[in-house]
């Protein structure tokens, strides 16, 4: 008999889902208009700590929502995390902005400090004032936040996180920075954009959430989101929206999700956990956590060293073989063909996280068996 596949990472479904969807059918309100959507914003807002969120179609969404309604055109700049998913910054070049990117910091794998530090500067420098800066908070692990919130208010440009991984992450009081500490990820930009993947913390299936401090914002969001239609009976547009808004089948899926956090977050740390000791151990490098901050371990990812003496492609061949769906990590955004001749602001670390960069099954629902086959299969891989 075949031995099963182990995924990479696949939503964990159960009664509260089931329940929830099903009265979702029965009230017939399954598009973006109903109950479970203001439900799913409101209970998200209160669990992050936000004021204001906004339920839209997908985390890319909400990232275009997020541009868009602080004024990002054509022609604008924006900066943006160089090793990251490029949905972190393809709603920049839809809206016609140019887009630069920065490299990372090997503490975290986030945005080095110093160096968007010295981005922002040498911008303004030229006359370039950056009207975004784009922080992602990369595989659920919390940026070095605080100095980049410093960077940006001398600079005067907003700041935007991508939270897509890191529901649940956030800083702790001991974090040295009060911008953030205390806080969880999402919350301390001008909006924090988050995904719902289903590979995702938690999933509606597909959808995003965006959430900010201030209520005008967050009324300009949800405007673009609903086609910018006007309140009336008549079809009337002030401006040339979208059709964003999730819908209330989706957001009755993530209500029930969110209800599961703490326990999914609690198994993605145990998995990380059980993983970082065999990754100590064949001398591999675990993403590293900063100090003063709790991530959320959303997706379980390792390098495997230059001279380890095989090389990453290989021991993702190796997992394949024993049945074992493993992923590398992303091209930096500067090395895409589609984003060639941006600007870039060192590289050197993106380029190792690319090149060296794994990710191992993380499932919340993967069993212990699952889990010790994995562990076994990369004891292994030396000696094949």
């Amino acid at each position: 008999m075949t031995t099963p596949t182990i995924p990479l990472c696949v939503p964990s479904l159960g009664d509260d889902e089931r329940r929830l969807l099903g009265e979702c059918l029965d009230s017939t309100f399954v598009s973006s208009v109903g109950p479970f959507v203001t439900r799913f914003e409101s209970e998200f807002a209160a669990r992050v700590g936000s004021q204001n969120a906004v339920a839209c179609a997908s985390g890319t969404a909400a990232i275009h929502l997020a541009l868009r309604a602080i004024g990002v055109g054509r022609g604008d700049l924006v900066l943006c995390q160089d090793f990251t998913f490029i949905a972190s910054v393809t709603p920049a070049v839809h809206l016609g902005a140019e887009v630069g990117f920065i490299d990372s910091e090997p503490r975290s794998w986030n945005l080095d400090p110093a160096l968007t530090a010295q981005a922002l500067d040498d911008c303004v420098r030229t006359g370039r004032r950056p009207k975004a800066l784009i922080a992602v908070h990369i595989l659920g692990q919390p940026a070095d936040l605080g100095p980049i919130v410093d960077a940006c208010a001398r600079h005067g440009v907003a700041l935007i996180e991508d939270a897509a991984e890191a529901l649940g992450a956030g800083w702790t009081t001991a974090y040295p920075h009060p911008a953030c500490a205390g806080r969880q990820v999402g919350t301390v930009g001008a909006v924090g954009c988050f995904s719902f993947n289903g590979n995702k913390v938690i999933t509606t299936g597909g959808g995003g959430m965006a959430v900010t401090a201030d209520a005008k914002l967050a009324e300009t969001m949800k405007h673009l989101s609903t086609q910018a239609k006007l309140p009336g009976l008549g079809f009337v547009h002030d401006q040339v929206g979208y059709n964003y808004r999730l819908p209330n089948l989706n957001a009755a899926l993530g209500l029930a999700q969110l209800g599961r956090l703490d326990g999914f977050l609690a198994r993605k740390h145990a998995i990380a956990q059980r993983y970082r000791a065999v990754a100590t151990r064949l001398g591999w490098t675990w993403q590293p956590q900063l100090a003063g901050s709790v991530s959320s371990d959303w997706l379980a990812s390792c390098l495997v060293g230059a001279d380890s003496g095989r090389t990453r492609d290989r021991i993702l061949a190796h997992l394949t073989a024993h049945g074992i769906q493993a992923r590398p990590l992303w091209l930096p955004l500067a090395r895409q063909p589609c984003l060639a001749g941006s600007r870039r602001w060192g590289g050197a670390v993106g380029d190792r996280l690319a090149a060296e960069g794994l990710s191992l099954p993380c499932s919340t629902g993967i069993s212990e068996v699952e889990l010790e086959r994995v562990c076994a299969a990369l004891e292994s891989h030396e000696t094949t």
